[in-house]
């Protein structure tokens, strides 16, 4: 994802006054998600943004790192947190795997609207898998283009990302995300699609 964070960093500021598209919707994620959250957990969320979600869920654990490959999205979410008075979440320039965090010691991880974006999934899922603690928490929302009308953009994409109009992005199916995460050594809890043509996937999953 690394060759996206120019693409973000020229897109944060308008990215951040941009209201959220189906706002029921995404308090019906958020509260699905505090379902599976306590007051004792360490959660890491990748792909952070401008830190809407992590201030959400902030009084809901005890402690939050949250990463972006967008130093300026970085930005907007500290000045964020910091207005908002939250003191528990840690805001990080960098990757998951850049995190290197200790094997089976973080309670949940969030992958928000990214997971479809990177270039390395399945490395991203063993990843997040292998920092879980068993009976951890993975919550996802992804872009699952691979059975609808938007499969087609696979052949603009090579066109409009050279012209810094659009980041990296991957075409993939639900039921192929969902047989990765299984794969990888996780239940899935919930799994449920919404957005035009059913593209986005909510799947939460605990590690076996």
């Amino acid at each position: 994802m690394r060759k996206s964070d120019k693409f973000w960093d020229k897109a944060a500021e308008k990215y951040s006054k941009k209201p959220v598209p189906d706002e029921e919707t995404y308090q019906k994620k958020l509260t699905e998600t505090q379902e599976f959250l306590s007051k004792d957990m360490h959660v890491l969320e990748f792909g952070c943004g401008t830190g809407t979600t992590a201030i959400y869920h902030s009084p809901y654990v005890r402690k939050i790192d949250a990463l972006d490959i967008s130093q300026k999205m970085i930005g907007i979410a500290r000045d964020k947190a910091e207005k908002a008075g939250v003191n528990n979440i840690t805001f990080t320039l960098g990757t998951l795997n850049e995190f290197n965090g200790r094997p089976s010691h973080i309670d949940a991880v969030l992958g928000l609207n990214v997971i479809h974006l990177a270039p390395n999934r399945a490395e991203i899922i063993a990843e997040i898998a292998r920092v879980l603690k068993p009976g951890g928490v993975f919550v996802s929302s992804t872009g699952c283009l691979g059975r609808s009308s938007f499969r087609f953009l696979k052949f603009l994409i090579p066109l409009l990302k050279p012209l810094g109009l659009i980041p990296d992005l991957f075409i993939i199916c639900e039921d192929q995300l969902a047989a990765e995460i299984k794969s990888a050594g996780f239940s899935i809890e919930r799994q449920w699609h919404h957005g035009p043509q059913n593209i986005d996937v909510f799947i939460i999953a605990r590690k076996l």
